[in-house]
Formats: C-alpha cells, structure tokens, sequence
C-alpha cells in the first residue's frame, strides 16, 4: 500500500505572492496546466545590463480595479504556452516564492492577460508536483479567505 502525505488542497485556494507585493490572490488549482501563469493587462519588457527584465502590471482582484502592483523582475526565460482554447503564445517567464496555507517554495510563472478569466492566477501541475493532492470537490482547503481581502471578492 502506497501512502501519501502529501498536503490536500482545493480546486481553488488563496495565495501569497511576497516578492512581487501580492499579499493575497485567488488561484485556480489547474492540473490540465504545466505551467503556472500571472495575470498582467499590461507588459513591457527591456533590457537592463543585457538580460531582459519585464515590467507589468496587475488587477489582483477581479472585483477591484482600484488596486494595482507593478513590477519589474528578470525575465528567466520565453517559452510558447498553449492556452485551454489551443492557441499558442510566447511568454516572458519570472521566478517568484509562493506561500500557500503554511507552505512556501519557489516557482516559474509566465505572465499572460487574463481580464476575462474568472482567476488573476493559475497554479500548475510543474508548481505542485510532489507537494499536494487535489481535492476537486473542496475550496480554500489551506488558504480561508485573508482578513484583507473580505470584501474585494468571494
């Protein structure tokens, strides 16, 4: 018998973003996705001593327009991601640390515009693997909804 203990989490859970000024965003658990991706609705990238960097900024409430972060982080690499819908786009990449519930490790994120999708952040199976188990019927399993956002959002 094989035992896993592994942490559960939900199909959707809060997280924290400390190195990019996020201290809470709502993140769609999302294991049909190898890679983890940021909402920007606007990104510009430069080149700072020969290596590019990316400037974006982001909405990390769907409800709340209001509040803004904007970032400049060194860009680790492009790659072409695959959205749900098929289509390919190339993606500027960041490496930024995550903090789930008492959990906290570092991932690769591609940043892409996500206005029209219900969730600012997709957590993916390259961030997850080895670290949880996915429980599809649960919500916020690690993460209740932080004081500081009661209000902005569900």
């Amino acid at each position: 018998m094989n035992v896993d203990n592994r942490a559960h989490i939900g199909w959707r859970e809060w997280l924290a973003l400390p190195d990019l000024g996020v201290p809470a965003i709502k993140a769609k658990i999302d294991t049909g996705a190898r890679s983890s991706a940021l909402h920007t609705h606007d990104y510009q990238v430069v080149e700072r001593l020969g290596q590019p960097y990316v400037i974006f900024r982001l909405h990390p409430f769907t409800d709340d327009p209001s509040i803004e972060v904007i970032r400049e982080e060194p860009v680790t690499e492009f790659r072409v991601v695959k959205d749900s819908g098929g289509h390919a786009e190339r993606r500027p990449f960041i490496r930024t640390r995550v903090l789930l519930g008492p959990y906290q490790w570092v991932i690769d994120l591609n940043l892409t515009n996500r206005e029209k999708m219900k969730f600012r952040m997709l957590l993916g199976r390259e961030a997850m693997k080895r670290r949880f188990r996915v429980v599809p019927e649960a919500s916020y399993i690690l993460s209740p909804q932080p004081i500081e956002t009661l209000g902005a959002e569900e």
